[in-house]
């Protein structure tokens, strides 16, 4: 059974752009975005100079990571990634991806699963910055102890066992 895959998204701002995209899996989605100042909005989708603003959501940027030396895996569009917030990504080896995109519009991918419990729940976890200017983590919703984002070391742990595996990142 193949099922097509067509999606709309109408993306209503001050300048009132609108995007058509398609993705390459088997499966129909349908999307109808509406944000507008003082309007209900069906989904959030943040717009901001640069970074997921209505220019780089008409061009289509998506997010990838490498997931073998020089082979890239296209997780999501980047208007998809919430500041602050992540999206877990099923990787080709059966493992998880968690996907993060910062205040500053940096994106972040680590592994998903927390080494001090297993489960698989880094993408839920709370983003935030080891002190002015310092780098990025995100803070498991678990047991709260917190994971670099560029290096995958936990803070709280100089254990390299709980370390979380780093997965580079490019827009497309």
């Amino acid at each position: 059974m193949t099922t097509r895959i067509k999606t709309n998204t109408r993306i209503e701002t001050n300048a009132r752009s609108k995007t058509n995209t398609g993705t390459a899996t088997n499966t129909e989605t349908t999307a109808n975005v509406k944000t507008a100042a003082n309007a209900e909005t069906t989904a959030n989708v943040k717009t901001a100079a640069g970074n997921g603003s209505a220019a780089d959501i008409e061009t289509g940027t998506t997010v990838q990571i490498e997931v073998a030396a020089g082979q890239w895996l296209t997780v999501c569009g980047l208007a998809e990634l919430t500041p602050g917030r992540g999206v877990a990504a099923l990787l080709p080896d059966g493992s998880q991806a968690a996907v993060f995109r910062d205040r500053h519009g940096r994106v972040h991918a680590i592994g998903n699963r927390d080494p001090f419990t297993g489960a698989q729940v880094l993408s839920r976890g709370l983003m935030g910055g080891a002190g002015k200017g310092g780098a990025p983590f995100v803070a498991s919703p678990l047991l709260k102890q917190r994971f670099d984002l560029t290096t995958g070391a936990c803070l709280d742990d100089p254990d390299p066992a709980r370390a979380v595996p780093v997965y580079a990142t490019r827009r497309r």
